[in-house]
């Protein structure tokens, strides 16, 4: 039975199947058999007489843990089964073991688990003068580095931080009293309590023997720990997974923990699956060479079992909207041939890229779909800025009205603007006319004094605007964003560059719009979006676009890569990452199974204005082109980071100076300031 199970896998793959105890690490590249491998391990442990009961397989998603359930079943007798091993995701094995074991916080198992949307309601309850997302991601972000609501304050020298801990600390007071639970406790909770009770640890290590760990690469510092603790008693812990896909950074995944594993587990056996089954030779020979720029590696070469293949092609255009062209013009000739639309995707590394691509499809009559994503003109910031828009060509638009009256936040809640609906309704008069008409004591006794003044601002700004739009349509977008700060309110806010960069690109779209047509005015240029905007709906067949986050897992036999210009791939400047770019280019590249073009344009839309731009170094980097730009101009470190010292602790970023190969840091360690050489220290 074990033999037969082991028939349809290389020698490497062998190798990993039949590991039984001890620590085992295998690293699988891109279209490897990774999945195949881990499923016929769990099989084989079953087959040669293991407990399933013994076993447990944590994955990263529901559909991951589905897919390796299925196939890991598929292989074995189910006589074989009495009870099946626990494959799940570490949120819900979180659950499972906080059903057994909540009373060890002096907490009732009844607890209730809270999704985003009830995580930001409790937030702006206890908080609203804070961009709650701002709220959710330093608070997720605290907990998965373990740090305490008593330690965030202790650590924070700026005044907003020390606002956000303030409200962690109500925030999990309010947890507690309600007994609820949020995604992150999950993790947290199971292992403060596993810390705090080594009977229990030994007795849960005893229980799952042989543990095995999906897309390891993908684990942050909290997830590591947990898996310390459930290997208490024994090393059986297999991971899989591929540093050069390392490509969740920003979201808290630290890739030391695949760098560091055979440190972290002793006695550990590497096992390198190095045969690609998706691409072809020539694909994965440049992938190969892009990703050797990497320091941070372990170090692996994919060796192609396919043939050798076409020559990658790269575009050269002078614009975003020649780009466009030229990959519609292929994308049609592949369909033309009987390509299924459906094997075919385009991939970019910045979301706002979407843009003229999805004005190009709608024009050419091509079905498309955004995976992973919303349609350029669904997104929040956009639908906002229309609203903007249609407020200031017809005010008596009250549905784009009430969208913007408190966008960005200027105080005006749902109170005030239900009740100027209200008195919109009782006097058959649009929202905009009752401010506008009402003096500011009439106003003041419908919304309150304050309000009455904010709103009486908000008019003016619009009239203000609408003058300004007849005078000079081209200076309108300036003296918007200096009367509204629209662009600037996302700053703070975690996704905000993506969100600012899908905002330049539509400025940029309105300007260019109006110099193709100076005789048009702004309300004919939103009658031509909203006409683009209804082509819309999912088909079946349909060309996939993506961001290269979206794309991981997936495979296309017709792919197009745009967008390899330095500053959008790989992003450049401060708090970017050029190894983390890095693999997302090589993450990219392999998505490839027989046919890859890579497409540069000499100038974009960015910011609102035409930028000229440079060809991205990764071009060169994986021997595509020569001559292409190789100045690094990134840091490593910047403001606002947290760090941990051997000896002064966890402190906040708060200079970051280069200084030779190292950086300079002025960190704040509770209170103290340091200057430290980046080199001793680690991010959080």
């Amino acid at each position: 039975m074990s033999e037969n199970l082991l028939s349809l896998l290389n020698d490497s793959q062998k190798d990993a199947a039949q590991h039984i105890d001890g620590s085992l690490l295998i690293l699988a590249g891109a279209g490897s058999g990774k999945t195949k491998t881990i499923t016929t391990r769990l099989a084989y442990l079953i087959s040669i007489g293991i407990d399933p009961s013994s076993i447990l397989t944590l994955t990263f998603t529901n559909k991951a843990a589905a897919e390796m359930r299925e196939r890991a079943f598929s292989l074995i007798d189910p006589a074989m089964i009495n009870t099946p091993p626990l494959l799940c995701t570490f949120h819900k094995f979180g659950l499972l073991f906080l059903k057994f074991h909540m009373s060890e916080l002096d907490r009732k198992n009844n607890f209730i688990i809270i999704d985003t949307d009830d995580k930001k309601r409790i937030l702006k309850s206890i908080e609203k003068d804070i961009t709650t997302s701002l709220l959710v991601s330093e608070i997720s972000k605290y907990k998965n580095t373990l740090i305490t609501p008593s330690e965030a304050k202790a650590g924070a020298e700026l005044k907003l931080y020390q606002q956000i801990a303030d409200v962690y600390e109500k925030y999990e007071a309010y947890l507690a009293k309600n007994n609820l639970v949020d995604f992150d406790d999950l993790i947290l909770l199971p292992y403060l309590i596993l810390k705090n009770n080594d009977k229990l640890a030994e007795e849960i290590s005893q229980k799952y023997q042989y543990i095995m760990v999906d897309e390891y690469q993908d684990t942050n510092e909290l997830q590591y720990k947990l898996l310390k603790k459930l290997c208490t008693s024994h090393n059986n812990l297999c991971v899989v997974g591929d540093d050069d896909q390392s490509i969740y950074g920003w979201r808290g995944a630290t890739i030391k923990n695949i760098l560091n594993f055979s440190k972290h587990f002793e006695d550990t056996k590497v096992v390198k699956l190095e045969e690609n089954y998706r691409s072809t030779d020539t694909i994965l020979d440049h992938a190969n060479q892009l990703i050797e720029h990497n320091r941070d590696r372990l170090g692996k070469k994919l060796v192609g079992t396919r043939q050798k293949g076409d020559s990658i092609r790269i575009y050269e255009s002078h614009d975003e909207n020649e780009e466009t062209r030229k990959i519609i013009d292929d994308i049609k000739k592949l369909l033309d041939s009987g390509i299924s639309a459906k094997d075919v995707a385009i991939l970019f590394r910045v979301n706002a890229l979407s843009r003229s691509l999805e004005e190009g499809f709608n024009r050419a009559g091509l079905n498309y779909k955004l995976v992973g994503g919303m349609k350029f003109y669904e997104r929040a910031e956009i639908k906002d800025l229309i609203a903007y828009f249609r407020v200031l060509t017809n005010s008596h638009d009250n549905f784009s009205l009430k969208r913007i009256v408190n966008k960005p936040k200027r105080g005006i809640g749902k109170t005030t603007i239900e009740k100027l609906d209200a008195k919109s309704a009782e006097l058959q008069k649009p929202i905009f006319e009752i401010i506008q008409s009402f003096d500011a004591e009439e106003l003041s006794a419908v919304v309150g004094k304050k309000n009455s003044r904010t709103l009486k601002v908000f008019e003016a700004s619009i009239m203000d605007l609408k003058e300004q739009l007849k005078e000079s349509k081209m200076k309108f977008l300036d003296l918007f964003e200096e009367a509204f700060d629209y662009r600037a309110s996302y700053d703070t806010v975690p996704d905000g560059f993506d969100r600012q960069g899908n905002i330049d690109e539509f400025y940029g779209y309105i300007r260019d719009f109006f110099i193709q047509n100076p005789h048009l005015d702004l309300k004919d240029f939103l009658n031509e979006i909203a006409l683009e905007s209804e082509n819309d709906g999912l088909y079946n067949e349909a060309v996939s676009m993506m961001s290269i986050h979206a794309s991981k897992g997936l495979e296309f036999k017709h792919l197009f890569i745009i967008g390899f210009e330095e500053g959008f791939f790989p992003i450049t400047g401060d708090g970017s990452d050029i190894e983390e770019e890095r693999r997302l280019g090589y993450v990219a590249i392999t998505r490839a199974m027989d046919n890859l073009t890579l497409s540069f344009a000499h100038s974009r839309f960015y910011k609102g204005k035409r930028a000229s731009l440079t060809k991205s170094r990764f071009l060169s980097e994986s021997g595509l082109i020569k001559g292409c730009l190789t100045i690094e101009k990134h840091s490593s470190f910047k403001k606002g980071d947290l760090v941990q010292h051997k000896i002064f602790g966890m402190g906040r970023v708060q200079k970051a100076n280069k200084a030779g190969k190292d950086y300079k840091l002025t960190i704040n360690f509770g209170g103290q300031r340091r200057d430290i050489l980046s080199s001793f220290v680690e991010k959080i």
